[in-house]
């Protein structure tokens, strides 16, 4: 391949922080109106690469002399690491173009969708406003958002997910950059959206013959976006290939635990397979979990009264009414919803964003009032229990709720947040023995009694969703709701807190109510699958019936979206 063929060459980038080494000899190129794929784990320096390239490092960041990154710029080769600021201000936003993982922190909250596009637009092309606000709302129409004139004039508050990560595409390709930087644009959207925006890349590269450099630790995106991948693993480059190669033929233990990490469709393990699995055991086989084996189990569950039964609930929310004007529901949220959970299973709740999920959750648990509907738990219809009987009904049901950043005080110890509850339910005789109860609980979600005295800020991702989980454990609860628990978390710790949630199902006879967006993750946990959109129940039955079957167009929209390797 012949050197002018290349839009950027990455050689011997290594980077630490202080006496730590954190990006080790990084070697890769970016060939014109190619799309390289990094993949790796939170921690394997995919990012850090990525702003590396942008000149966007943390300060104390110290980038080794030997490290050059090259970049064709008038049609020769230049280091932007010996750029001076302004000059590696022309060629950022301008040729090299970036969107960011989480769209709502990266755009200002303060200022209108529109006029935070339109001012790159002025800063890099030297437009007037009236000429910048043309080739904004042209830019909107490219990114196929509905009604540009509208989202011009919208706050990032009044758009969905996916309506902010389009406007953010439509910042990033402003300036017809010759190399697109995607940090994880689709790990925050719905399976539907995820596919509309990877579509929209596809044609947006054709179309204005971009490279792009697209990070993510899914690897069905990177198969279904990428000719070329790059596998890395704690700051090194494990693997690297074309797409065929890396899918079908890995020859490192770390990219066959990655690509084996994610549910498969076709068939069930009894336990996901995990990156270290392979690391420990190069011929790791799984176990097949068998349609007889889960048939038998059904038998079992479903030969006992329900746990939960849930009666024609309806959550409706509703504008304020003024002047004598009736009240109107603005929002049906939950629409005329039934269904039966039985001990010992776990009910998947699957949707996209807005369609009821979580509001359903939190009516069940009441933590918002229902609008109409019974809801059975024990036999017992809870939206008639008074307020001290809904605080004891607290302990046997818990939830462990989607963020694991955001979902624990970041001025407590573990100890506090685990034994908080414990206290406030009266649960142990002394502080003594709720400590004690606290320790064994972090033991039995892989971590160490010696983390009770750390903060939450002290763990990873996947290790502060663990205390999420004990925490809700703490109060031996019978019925546990998990919340999107684990979509934020890397798909080889997601494997071991799905394996977690099943083991500790089976130890303590837990039932679930599993909500997710993943409708691979949904199936693999589920055992009967509840199917919603805009507050109606699409389908419910068998989860294999639901993949295999599917009954309504949505559900199979939703099927058909799932990013396949």
């Amino acid at each position: 391949m012949q050197n002018l063929d290349y839009i950027i060459q990455v050689k011997n980038l290594s980077i630490s922080f202080g006496e730590k080494k954190v990006l080790n000899s990084i070697n890769f190129n970016v060939i014109k109106g190619e799309t390289l794929g990094i993949v790796g784990e939170s921690g394997s320096g995919k990012s850090l690469t990525s702003l590396a390239i942008m000149g966007l490092l943390n300060p104390l960041a110290k980038i080794h002399k030997e490290s050059e990154i090259l970049f064709r710029h008038n049609n020769k080769m230049i280091d932007l690491l010996k750029l001076s600021k302004t000059e590696l201000e022309e060629i950022r936003g301008n040729e090299i173009g970036m969107i960011f993982q989480e769209p709502m922190t990266s755009l200002n909250p303060s200022i209108r969708c529109g006029e935070q596009v339109a001012e790159a637009v002025r800063l890099h092309l030297k437009l007037s406003k009236k000429d910048a606000e043309k080739k904004v709302i042209s830019l909107f129409k490219q990114v196929k958002l509905p009604n540009p004139q509208r989202i011009y004039n919208a706050f990032p508050h009044e758009l969905s997910g996916g309506q902010k990560q389009r406007v953010m595409i439509a910042m990033a390709i402003s300036c017809e950059p010759k190399l697109l930087i995607a940090d994880e644009p689709t790990t925050a959207l719905d399976v539907t959206v995820q596919k509309a925006t990877l579509d929209l890349l596809k044609d947006l590269q054709k179309s204005h013959n971009m490279s792009v450099l697209f990070i993510s630790h899914d690897l069905g995106v990177i198969a279904n976006i990428c000719e070329e991948v790059l596998v890395m693993f704690r700051g090194n480059v494990v693997e690297q290939g074309n797409v065929d190669t890396i899918f079908n033929h890995p020859k490192e233990n770390y990219t066959k635990g990655l690509i084996a990490c994610r549910p498969r469709l076709d068939e069930r393990t009894i336990r996901l397979p995990t990156v270290k699995d392979y690391l420990e055991n190069p011929d790791f086989k799984t176990k097949i979990y068998t349609s007889e084996a889960r048939t038998k189990f059904h038998e079992k569950i479903y030969s006992s009264a329900p746990i939960l039964e849930v009666k024609n609930l309806k959550k409706y929310f509703y504008s304020s009414a003024f002047f004598g004007e009736s009240s109107m529901p603005s929002v049906k949220a939950v629409d005329d919803i039934s269904f039966k959970v039985y001990p010992g299973e776990t009910m998947g709740l699957v949707g996209e964003s807005g369609s009821g999920k979580t509001t359903l959750s939190r009516t069940v648990l009441l933590l918002e009032k229902p609008t109409e509907g019974e809801i059975y738990f024990n036999g017992i219809d809870i939206t008639k229990l008074k307020k001290e009987e809904i605080r004891k009904l607290r302990r046997e049901i818990q939830i462990i709720f989607q963020d694991p950043y955001s979902s624990l005080n970041p001025r407590q110890t573990v100890a506090q947040i685990i034994t908080e509850p414990m206290e406030v339910h009266k649960i142990g005789n002394s502080k003594k023995e709720r400590l004690n109860k606290a320790s064994d609980l972090l033991e039995k979600v892989g971590l160490s009694a010696l983390d009770l005295r750390k903060y939450p800020h002290e763990f990873s991702g996947g290790q502060r969703q663990r205390i999420g989980i004990a925490r809700a454990l703490a109060l031996n609860p019978k019925f546990i709701i998990c919340d999107e628990s684990v979509s934020a978390l890397d798909v080889s710790v997601q494997a071991q807190v799905l394996n977690l949630l099943n083991d500790l199902k089976s130890e303590f006879g837990f039932t679930y109510i599993f909500i997710s967006h993943d409708l691979a993750v949904v199936k693999y946990m589920s055992d009967q699958l509840l199917v919603m959109q805009h507050g109606e129940m699409k389908e419910l039955d068998d989860a294999d019936e639901v993949y295999l079957h599917p009954k309504t167009s949505y559900t199979k929209e939703l099927i058909e979206a799932i990013p396949k390797i």
